[in-house]
């Protein structure tokens, strides 16, 4: 799949979502780690394709969470 292909359905990866975000590329998988970030799909190079709609869905409101100071268990307990 081309990276137009890609962003014509709204699958980003992990570079293009922080970049987005305005966060890290660090923080995107930390966060796909412990599960506060889900992945759509894998390429066959392995790499990790978000969707660009809910990925910063969940990214505005780990922010606004967060703000409230909850710890990142408890913010994934309340998007899962």
């Amino acid at each position: 799949m081309t990276k137009k292909m890609r962003m014509e359905i709204g699958l980003l990866k992990v570079g293009e979502i922080a970049r987005e975000a305005r966060v890290l590329a660090s923080t995107i998988r930390y966060y796909t780690e412990i599960g506060l970030l889900k992945v759509r799909e894998l390429t066959d190079g392995g790499y990790r394709l978000y969707d660009r709609e809910d990925t910063m869905e969940r990214l505005r409101l780990v922010k606004r969470v967060n703000e409230g100071y909850l710890s990142l268990a408890e913010i994934r307990s309340q998007l899962n």
